[in-house]
């Protein structure tokens, strides 16, 4: 039974206010109960080794800003063109990296603000015949509405529409929230979801896609 098990990298650290080590823990589990053989890392060092990225199944991002260097870019970025899936959430993954230009073009965006903070907004499925969203609603949720650049190759699964006090200009803007993509031979998967872990058990449909979208896109 083992040996059919996917494997999963979830590495963490960076910015603390995202909670890395919290949510590194919750989805650790999560995808353990999901079939995966799951391997958690609190240093960017893990990514020095390329063969080894390149054989994973899974790479899940949760390191909030942060540097890379060349290399660990490289094999990143390399593992994931060569087949290996990478999927995460919020800044964990699109507020990761900002020097590193060629980690934004494989993650599909890239987090330039969230007007007003913490607020209620909703959730709204654009695709609902995808078997990572099929059968879930819109939903609300409190959290950062976040403002992105974003990829158009992405295949938008769900979007969020701006009202804000301090950026008005944004107001009706149908911003892409969650998205899956191709990079290489590689799946993408990204929520903007997910400020802090707390907001995975207050709003269960954030929790299921998000789940949903590492299982697709593990190789």
């Amino acid at each position: 039974m083992s040996s059919t098990r996917k494997n999963a990298l979830i590495f963490q650290g960076g910015w603390d206010g995202h909670q890395p080590v919290q949510c590194a823990e919750l989805f650790a589990g999560q995808l353990t109960a999901r079939g995966f053989h799951v391997e958690v890392a609190d240093t960017l060092k893990v990514l020095e080794d390329a063969e080894r990225l390149k054989a994973l199944d899974l790479i899940v991002p949760l390191w909030t800003c942060g540097t890379l260097t060349a290399a660990q870019e490289t094999n990143l970025v390399g593992a994931v063109i060569s087949g290996t899936g990478v999927a995460g959430f919020h800044g964990g993954m699109g507020d990761a990296f900002r020097g590193s230009i060629n980690y934004q073009w494989m993650t599909g965006g890239q987090f330039l603000s969230h007007p007003d903070g913490i607020k209620d907004y909703t959730i709204r499925i654009v695709n609902r015949t995808d078997p990572i969203t099929q059968g879930i609603p819109d939903f609300k949720v409190k959290s950062e509405q976040y403002y992105m650049l974003v990829d158009p190759r992405n295949e938008v699964l769900a979007v969020t529409t701006h009202q804000s006090v301090s950026a008005p200009w944004t107001n009706g803007v149908d911003m892409p929230f969650v998205w899956k993509k191709v990079h290489g031979a590689g799946r993408v998967f990204y929520s903007a979801c997910g400020h802090q872990c707390q907001e995975f058990t207050d709003f269960p449909e954030q929790l299921e896609l998000t789940l949903r979208g590492m299982s697709w896109a593990a190789r």
